[in-house]
C-alpha cells in the first residue's frame, strides 16, 4: 500500500481528508494520512510562516521516505515568506498563479516524494461546487445568492481572493451562522468527491496526482 501524509492547515480539511479522501483512496490501495501544521509550540493549524511550515515538511519527507508527503493549503492569505510570493507572474489567471507557486514550494523543499498543492483559493471554493446543499443545514434563501455568486465566475476555483469577496467571506455574508469547522466537512460530505472534481479542475488534477503514484 502506498502512503501519502497530507499536511492542512485547518480541523475543517483535517476531517475533510478523513472523511472524504482516505475512503475514495483506500480503494486504490493509497492509505492517507492527515497531519495538521503546527504554528507554534502550543498550538496547531493555519499557514502564518513558511519557515515554520516548511521545517515540518522537510521533516516528514526525511523521515520516511518510503511515503509521499503532500499538502492542502489555501491560495488565499499565504504568508508573505512563501516561496515565489514576489514573483508571480502577471496574470488574472488564478491556475497560472497556483501552479507557478506550487512549482516553487516543490523546488525549494527539493524532495522527491514531496507533491506540492493549494487550493484554489480556499478550502470553500469546494462548496460552491453545488450551492443547493446548503438548503439543508441553513435558511433556504441563502442558495440563490450562492448560486448568483457561483454563475458570475468559470468554476467555484475562479472565486476571487480579495479580503471581502473570498469563498469564505462572501458565504459568511449571507449565512451568518456559517461555521467552518462545524460545517464545512459536512457540506463537502454531502456535496460529493466527484461533484467536487468536475467542478474543480485543480483539485482534481491533485487528486490525479495522488493516483498516479
Amino acid at each position: 500500500m502506498i502512503r501519502v501524509h497530507v499536511f492542512v492547515e485547518g480541523q475543517t480539511e483535517e476531517t475533510f481528508v478523513k472523511e472524504v479522501l482516505c475512503e475514495y483512496f483506500q480503494e486504490k490501495y493509497i492509505f492517507l494520512n492527515p497531519i495538521l501544521v503546527n504554528t507554534s509550540s502550543t498550538g496547531k493549524g493555519g499557514v502564518v510562516s513558511y519557515a515554520k511550515i516548511k521545517r515540518q515538511l522537510d521533516r516528514k519527507c526525511r523521515e520516511d521516505k518510503t511515503a509521499f508527503v503532500t499538502t492542502m493549503f489555501d491560495l488565499y492569505g499565504l504568508p508573505n515568506d512563501f516561496p515565489g510570493r514576489d514573483s508571480l507572474p502577471n496574470t488574472n489567471d488564478p491556475f497560472q498563479k497556483v501552479e507557478y507557486l506550487e512549482q516553487k514550494m516543490g523546488q525549494d523543499i527539493g524532495h522527491t516524494n514531496f507533491i506540492p498543492n493549494l487550493l484554489v483559493h480556499e478550502f470553500e471554493a469546494l462548496l460552491y461546487s453545488q450551492p443547493q446543499v446548503f438548503a439543508e443545514w441553513f435558511d433556504a434563501s441563502v442558495v440563490s445568492i450562492l448560486q448568483g455568486d457561483r454563475n458570475k465566475f468559470l468554476s467555484p476555483e475562479h472565486i476571487n481572493d480579495d479580503p471581502l469577496t473570498a469563498p469564505s467571506k462572501r458565504i459568511l455574508k449571507c449565512c451568518q451562522e456559517y461555521d467552518k469547522v462545524l460545517h464545512g466537512s459536512l457540506l463537502a460530505i454531502e456535496i460529493g468527491l466527484d461533484t467536487i472534481r468536475q467542478q474543480c479542475q485543480h483539485f482534481h488534477q491533485w487528486l490525479l496526482n495522488l493516483e498516479n503514484i
